[in-house]
């Protein structure tokens, strides 16, 4: 067998039980990466150096698929309403199958870190079949320094085989998919086949973390997050489109992570190494921090539309798919943190895209009202942006990450809660959706005026202001702010129709309503009070 690249000699792939294989390159860098990728006609290099490959036809994560080992670990821990169990023995067939198809392959194998903070951090070994998805990989987790990886050994194993299409009846996945993600908490063992989407690997990082980090009192959070120049950290909590990795990217802070962040004792830290944005309509003049990112040597983009003359990518163009991505090395952001960890936040900003244009662009919560929307995880999903999906759909993410929570919802909800208090930290829900109308008929929320608000809201100036109590939704809203179109503060004044407003709203709080309704024997009486009620007829 080939072996090439620095690894730990002592530790190979033979103790995952790989064998036979044809060769094994062990934690190449972005260069030869790229040439094994170009080689093997997984990618093409595109203006600005990126190399942009195709994931076919799965351009997201597939959550359905996704399985966990019921064991003696699991059995009573898991969140099972919000998980697929999976037997043992289904997955030990299929980890016999992965092996048994490795046979004469190639692999690319990368030792990689999920977390900064050297405490709670995982040592991870990914082995993947395809070129790129190393690159990949290892643009989204941490990348230890060389002198590492003569010792490394890994805590925690993936191994991402596309080209391995499951079986229903001998693996236990969904009866006529050709995708599955099967977790093994126990063993720290992920297995992943029959989808050529990265993102599936950084999120089963992500998902382990997730179910070892609570009890160790650590917060393991969906969020991106920033610094100030004052060491104010902020931490920004929100769904796909609703702009975690837009307003994190701030000139004016320091980048923490785009994605996933932990709160520990000590303060909060990334859990990645890059950022992976998505890159519809994506411009200099609108996102200079992630386009210079994002058209360099290094960058992985994902399903982006190119020109086959001059490779000049067209972001505008979603033929292929809405959820075009970009993956970026944290060092392409010239402030990004080097560190990845930075103290208690002060502040918590709670993203929706509301694409039914009744929430007001920012809004004060008390903690009750925190934890409610924390565990309610708000947003509107819209036509285009899924398969089959027509009008508009609300989203009810709880936590805003329900796919990637392994525990019991109120678990994450009590640990936050707690650091909220005991940091006296202010949270506000900020809505990057429309305004003026519902989808379709209002219009977008202005990223200009949505920086300004956040922006007030971190450096405290927002406090001052004077507020008013939303009939709708009991939250606090300033009445006016400097540099702000004043009826932007008022959603019904943007719209033409006071009644159709009234209705949609009250339409919206009757939805909050129905969708706790699973968490009211969960959670105290405060924040029970704290759920949308609708106490007058119009403002």
């Amino acid at each position: 067998m080939q072996e090439t690249g620095v690894r730990n000699k002592a530790y190979g792939a033979d103790k995952f039980g790989l064998k036979d294989l044809q060769a094994v390159h062990w934690n190449l860098t972005d260069a030869p990466l790229y040439e094994h990728a170009i080689a093997k006609g997984e990618a093409h290099i595109v203006a600005g150096g990126a190399l942009c490959a195709e994931t076919g036809h799965h351009t997201g994560r597939s959550p359905k698929d996704k399985h966990t080992v019921v064991d003696d670990l699991t059995r009573d821990s898991v969140w099972w309403d919000g998980n697929r169990k999976l037997s043992k023995e289904h997955f030990d067939n299929l980890y016999a199958d992965f092996l048994a198809h490795c046979k004469g392959k190639t692999l690319f194998a990368q030792d990689l870190y999920g977390g900064a903070d050297k405490t709670y951090r995982i040592k991870v070994r990914v082995f993947t079949e395809l070129a790129w998805h190393s690159l990949f990989i290892r643009t989204l987790l941490i990348r230890p320094e060389v002198a590492a990886l003569a010792d490394f050994v890994p805590e925690m194993t993936i191994i991402d085989l596309p080209s391995f299409r499951p079986d229903a009846a001998r693996h236990g996945g969904r009866e006529g998919s050709d995708t599955m993600v099967a977790i093994d908490f126990t063993r720290k063992i992920v297995l992943i086949c029959g989808s050529s989407y990265a993102g599936e690997m950084k999120k089963s990082v992500f998902t382990t973390l997730n179910f070892y980090l609570p009890a160790e009192g650590v917060m393991p959070m969906h969020c991106s997050a920033n610094v100030g120049p004052n060491g104010d950290s902020a931490l920004f909590f929100g769904l796909s489109g609703t702009g975690k990795t837009t307003l994190s990217a701030d000139p004016a802070r320091t980048l923490i992570g785009d994605d996933e962040t932990g709160w520990g004792p000590d303060g909060i830290f990334n859990f990645e190494g890059g950022c992976y944005a998505k890159c519809v309509d994506l411009t200099h003049e609108k996102e200079p921090l992630i386009w210079d990112a994002t058209n360099r040597f290094g960058a992985v983009l994902e399903n982006v539309v190119f020109d086959p003359i001059t490779r000049v990518p067209d972001y505008t163009n979603i033929s292929k798919t809405e959820n075009t991505r970009s993956a970026y090395p944290l060092e392409s952001i010239p402030n990004a943190s080097r560190s990845g960890c930075a103290g208690h936040p002060k502040n918590i900003v709670f993203l929706t895209a509301d694409a039914y244009g009744v929430m007001p662009p920012i809004a004060k919560l008390t903690p009750a009202q925190a934890m409610y929307h924390f565990l309610s995880g708000y947003t509107a999903k819209v036509a285009g942006t899924e398969k089959g999906l027509v009008g508009v759909q609300p989203e009810f993410s709880t936590c805003f990450g329900a796919p990637f929570l392994p525990r019991p919802p109120a678990e994450y909800g009590n640990l936050l809660r707690d650091y909220i208090a005991k940091h006296n930290v202010d949270c506000w829900l900020v809505n990057s959706g429309w305004t003026g109308g519902k989808y379709g008929v209002g219009r977008r929320m202005p990223i200009k005026a949505t920086r300004a608000l956040v922006t007030a809201a971190l450096d405290g100036s927002l406090k001052n202001a004077s507020f008013r109590t939303d009939p709708y939704f009991g939250f606090s809203v300033p009445t006016s702010v400097p540099g702000i179109e004043p009826h932007l503060l008022y959603p019904m004044k943007t719209w033409q129709n006071k009644k159709e407003f009234d209705e949609t709203a009250r339409s919206l709080v009757k939805m909050f309503q129905d969708n706790f309704a699973k968490f009211e024997d969960k959670v105290d009486a405060d924040v029970r009070a704290a759920a949308p009620e609708v106490q007058l007829a119009a403002e």
